[in-house]
């Protein structure tokens, strides 16, 4: 029996190069989140189903994967859910981290500054730019309810983007609180509140006729659908509460260094925010790149003392696709050198030099050749990026 070589749909393969890109993009954001004083975790890529069926994850609760028990726990003869499965894999790292953050909050600081970086998994459909398997990486600050936790995530994560060459994007920023109220105030019930948001959360997708057409089809009103379209394009001058000052706040220290802008038609998915909520948009390549928003209650689950909490997460497969899209080079990389050695007795002699060079800053290769086959050889090294080929013998 032969088995096909392809990876599960909705998944990839890194070849080489692929991981060189995937490591330095890694590398120079974690740079800059410890530079600022964000420590790194990791947590389990398995959670208790129970615990990810009541996250408040939004659209994300029909794509979960879920693990079957194991063993004496698997009863076949009930067939319901809870009987069959008790695992899922994550979705995102924001909800692992609230778990985290309540069974050690005795060893860690607070606030406590974390970030993370890992695979999640979604049961996507898989299509261009949709995967089942990604990266994720977020920075969360845990234990400061106040604006500034936010201004400190947003001078950070940007700064990130700017060292990986993102110099064109804007912040966008609302609040799920003034977005209730410019619900509520175009006549729809507080239960509508998250069915509106999905809808809305679609608008750079489908417009502003896509989103109006899909709550017509939801049974909404054609009078309350005109008043929230009217609403949604309101500025924060609109607003006179607690909540728009903050933003305003916000908006005046951020701006000094990056650009952001209100924008009231702005949702995120998750149904776990509970103020500011963020993304960062590039004006060179449409779509966006970042986002996040404060998730005070997600804590509550674990703990009854409420503690807040805000992330902000970096869409790193978007800026690896958009990478390779454009063949990006990684800049100031090592230089990459061969040493070749055709006779035996050359190999401690290779071996010499190639210590000597690496301990200068070099990446060395020492390959034994054979002669017939040294020219064929030697272009598959060039090929692989290796700048200078050195023949080892007694010269």
């Amino acid at each position: 029996m032969r088995f096909r070589t392809k990876p599960v749909k909705g998944t990839f393969e890194a070849l080489p190069e692929d991981m060189e890109l995937r490591n330095w993009v890694k590398n120079t954001i974690t740079e800059v989140y410890a530079s600022r004083g964000y420590t790194q975790i990791e947590t389990p890529c398995i959670e208790n189903l129970e615990l990810l069926n009541n996250s408040d994850g939004g659209e994300n609760l029909r794509l979960l994967f879920k693990i079957l028990k194991r063993g004496e726990k698997l009863k076949f003869h009930d067939l319901s859910e809870n009987a069959l499965c008790d695992l899922g894999l994550r979705f995102d790292l924001t909800l692992p981290l609230s778990r985290f953050y309540a069974n050690n909050r005795n060893d860690l600081p607070t606030p406590f500054k974390a970030f993370q970086m890992g695979y999640v998994w979604r049961a996507e459909r898989p299509q261009k730019g949709r995967f089942r398997q990604f990266t994720q990486c977020d920075i969360d600050i845990i234990g400061d309810k106040s604006i500034y936790a936010e201004i400190d995530l947003m001078l950070t994560l940007p700064k990130a983007l700017y060292d990986l060459g993102f110099k064109n994007f804007t912040i966008k920023i609302n609040d799920r609180r003034l977005l209730k109220e410019l619900v509520l105030s175009a006549g729809f019930e507080e239960n509508d509140f998250n069915t509106v948001c999905i809808t809305v959360d679609k608008m750079d997708k489908v417009g502003t006729q896509g989103v109006m057409d899909e709550l017509g089809s939801k049974g909404f009103e054609k009078e309350k659908i005109d008043n929230l379209m009217k609403n949604l394009n309101s500025d924060l001058s609109t607003f006179n509460n607690e909540y728009s000052k903050d933003l305003e706040k916000l908006i005046n220290v951020v701006s000094k260094k990056y650009p952001i802008a209100f924008d009231s038609t702005l949702v995120r998915g998750m149904g776990y925010y509970t103020g500011p909520i963020f993304e960062i948009v590039s004006d060179e390549f449409k779509g966006s790149i970042a986002g996040g928003g404060r998730y005070d209650n997600l804590l509550n689950k674990f703990q009854k003392e409420p503690i807040p909490a805000v992330g902000f997460s970096i869409g790193f497969e978007r800026i690896i696709s958009i990478f390779k899209e454009n063949g990006f080079k990684i800049p100031n990389k090592k230089k990459k050198i061969g040493l070749v050695f055709i006779d035996d007795k050359y190999i401690d002699k290779a071996i010499s030099m190639s210590e000597e060079l690496i301990s200068v800053g070099n990446i060395v290769s020492v390959y034994n050749f054979k002669k017939n086959k040294i020219d064929k050889r030697m272009k598959r090294l060039r090929n692989e990026g290796y700048e200078e080929i050195i023949i080892v013998d007694e010269k």
